[in-house]
Order: C-alpha cells, then structure tokens, then sequence
C-alpha cells in the first residue's frame, strides 16, 4: 500500500513538473510571436519581402567580378563590398588616366651641336654637319654662327639636301655678336670668328648642353656617344675637352706657352663639350681678384691681362681659365680629338690604336693640301658621298682603297686606325635604320 502510494506521488509531482514546464515555453514564447506577427501586418507585404528576398540571394551568388580583385577574394558585408566597388573604380580611374597620358605627345630630345663659320668656311661646315647626320642616330639640332654674307649660303644648302636627311637635324643660323669688349678685337683673336664660342653660353641662355666643334672636325661615328659623356660630370664638372698633346715633353703648351694652362700639357679645345647650364652659374677663380667672377665677367678683362702672351687665342683663354678651375673640367681621351700630331710624330694615341678614330680633327689645313692625305681622304670620301648611295659601296669602300695611295705617309701607316669606327658605325646605322624597323611577318 505504501509502495502504491509513493508512486502516485512520484507521478504527480512529475506531471506538476511538465505542466509547469509547457506552461513556461509558451509564455516565453508569446511575446515574440505576438511581435512577428504585429512586424508582418505592419508591413503587409509578404510576397514581395520573398521576391527582394530570392532576388538579393541570387545576386549574392552571382556577385559581380571588380577589375583586379578574384572571386574568392571578395569581402562579406554591404561596407566591404562598398570597399571593393570603390577600389575598382579606382583602377578603372587609373587606366582612364593612363590612355589620356599615352595620348600627350612626348617633347621631343636633341643633341645640340655648334660650329661658327666664317671665310671661306662654307664646305667644310656642310661636310662636318654631313658626318654628324649621317652617323648619329637621335635628332640633332645644329647651332651655326655666321657671317652676314654665309648665311644665304647655308639656307640654300640645307634646302637642296633630301628630305630623309634633312627629317633628322634642325638648324638656326646666328649672326657673329660678341657680348663684351670689342667687336673687331675679339674677332681677329686667333682664326677669324674663333673667339664666338667663348660666348655659346651667354647667347643660348635656353640651351642646356652642347658639343662646340671647329669647322675642321668630322665624326667618325655616333655624335651619341660623346653626348653620353655629360652623364660622366661630377657635380662640379661643366665642360670636357681633350688633352694638347699625348707627350708633355714634346706638347706646344709645355714648351712654350707664356701664360698659365691647364694640367701638364694643356687642352685643345677644337672638340669642348659643354654644360652651359652650370658654366652660368658658376663663380670662377681668376687670379685677379679675391672674389669669383661669373662666365661672362671674366672674358674681357682676362683677355686684356694676357692679350700680349697668347698664341692660339680663345684656346689659350680656355686653357688660363681652366688652369684656376681645374675641377671643372672633364677629360676625355685623345680619339675623340685626332689629329695630325697624334700620328705625324709617329703614333702616340693608344686609344685611337684599340678602338679607332671617333672624331678626326684636321687642323693646319689637312683637309686641304697633300701635306696628311690620310686626313684628305677621309675628308673628301664624305664630302662627296651622295645621300641615297649605299654606305659601305660608295662611302666605306673607296676610302679604304684610297688609303692604299697614303701608307707611306707617316699617318696613312696605321690606316685601321681611321677606318675601325667609320666601319663599325656603317654597321650600326644599318642595324638601327635597317634591320631594326623591319617588321616579323605572321
């Protein structure tokens, strides 16, 4: 009996239990059905929730591919996503810019050469420009100081030229103008008008750099390769020239000159190439007074100093001037200024021996007389080279067998040493005119 009884007890008290139990869950649950269900009727619109519904869950499946970013790389959420389509836009900013920035044409680069001319200067102009145009391979624009009388001349040489020749230089003619002192003075300094280039950098104020040549100078090869030489300046470096001579004991400055000069045996100055930029804004030590003087202060009064000790005029001015600055100048070896010094005491240029003449100069008159017909021949094969002729038929070939005529010459006897860069130039303006503008077939 009283087992009977417990076990009614146990059994009401555990329908107590689960009564109390329901009784709870459902009063939990009331509330939030009772909001869901105000939520839905304030609403209203059931199947239009489901339509926005399956349609944002099928743009999220199909979410749309940014510009640069992958799939699988796409961040959750809506302000990520906003993250994302703003990054895209970016890059898509960027290309836009990018097409606009291909568009604007690139300023155009130019060697700078200068030359002055004056007499009866006229031919051996033409044939240096010839020998700079025919071998270099970016466009040069040519600066040529003239007398009045010669610039007629050079207008109607320039338009007989063809045009494929013509398409690869520019020139502007200037009128011979000296900034300081006497007209006359500086003109009869040294050759006639020679002293115009100690002025190249107070009259091409809006030039940076250039290569000043004498009227008797031909390139040998790429005018490019000496104008890479600016890059070599120091910072304190503005112009280069080559030595006077190889052989102090035997040079002109280091024998007789009666003026201070630069180094052991001087520099020529018939090849000076030119940051002209920094030469206006440099103070130069003078030896005159305490206090440096600009470019074009210096030139007079250093020329009424020594007017009475100078030979070779404004090399000699150069050479004095150089002689206080030593730092500011740059020196490049002797083959980019050969001469007939170099060979007619015999041979004492050993970079001209390894590689070549790159730039022949024929001062005394070589390029005239039979005195170096080496240099004449050379001179004369590019003087009468036709534009439209092949190089190496009509130019390279009747040198190299004229040179036959020089070798018992004292500088016709190493006549590789003329024709090693005039051949291997020929090759690579073939290369670069020729093979390298031919296009693969598909």
């Amino acid at each position: 009996m009283r087992i009977h009884c417990k076990v009614v007890v146990i059994a009401l008290c555990f329908g107590v239990v689960l009564l109390f139990y329901f009784w709870g869950g459902n009063v939990a649950d009331g509330p939030l059905q009772k909001e869901v269900a105000v939520e839905g009727s304030r609403n209203s619109f059931p199947s239009s929730v489901k339509r926005v519904h399956d349609v944002g869950s099928k743009l999220v499946r199909r979410s749309p591919t940014v510009p640069g970013v992958r799939s699988e790389d796409l961040p959750k959420g809506r302000n990520n996503a906003n993250k994302v389509i703003k990054r895209g836009g970016n890059v898509n900013a960027k290309r836009k810019t990018g097409r606009a920035t291909a568009r604007r044409p690139r300023k155009e680069e130019f060697m700078h050469l200068a030359m002055v001319a004056c007499g009866n200067r006229v031919e051996e102009t033409s044939t240096l420009i010839k020998s700079a145009v025919l071998f270099s391979l970016k466009k040069i624009k040519v600066h040529i100081f003239a007398e009045d009388p010669l610039i007629p001349q050079f207008k109607e040489m320039f338009r007989q030229w063809p045009g494929f020749i013509t398409a690869k230089f520019k020139y502007n003619l200037y009128p011979i103008t000296f900034s300081v002192g006497n007209a006359d003075e500086w003109k009869k300094l040294f050759k006639p008008c020679a002293a115009q280039r100690l002025f190249l950098p107070v009259i091409l104020k809006d030039v940076d750099s250039l290569l000043y040549v004498d009227t008797d100078v031909l390139f040998l090869r790429p005018m490019d390769d000496i104008w890479r030489m600016l890059k070599s300046f120091n910072s304190s470096q503005l112009a280069a020239m080559a030595p006077e001579h190889e052989i102090p004991k035997i040079g002109w400055y280091s024998r007789f000159a009666r003026h201070p000069f630069y180094g052991i045996s001087g520099v020529n100055s018939g090849v000076m190439l030119m940051n002209l930029t920094r030469i206006r804004s440099t103070l130069f030590k003078n030896g005159m007074i305490a206090t440096g003087l600009s470019w074009e202060e210096l030139l007079h009064p250093l020329y009424q100093k020594y007017k009475n000790h100078i030979t070779w005029g404004d090399q000699d001015l150069l050479n004095i001037i150089f002689h206080y600055n030593p730092e500011c100048l740059f020196i490049f070896p002797c083959q980019w200024n050969y001469r007939p010094d170099h060979c007619m005491y015999g041979s004492n240029c050993k970079g001209a021996e390894e590689d070549g003449v790159s730039i022949l100069h024929g001062n005394r008159g070589v390029y005239h007389d039979e005195k170096q017909p080496a240099f004449k021949v050379v001179y004369d094969g590019i003087r009468d080279f036709p534009f439209d002729d092949n190089m190496f038929q009509s130019l390279f070939y009747p040198i190299q067998a004229k040179f036959l005529d020089t070798v018992n010459t004292l500088c016709g006897r190493i006549p590789q040493v003329f024709l090693k860069q005039i051949e291997k130039t020929m090759r690579k303006v073939f290369e670069e005119n020729v093979i390298r503008h031919i296009r693969p077939h598909n």
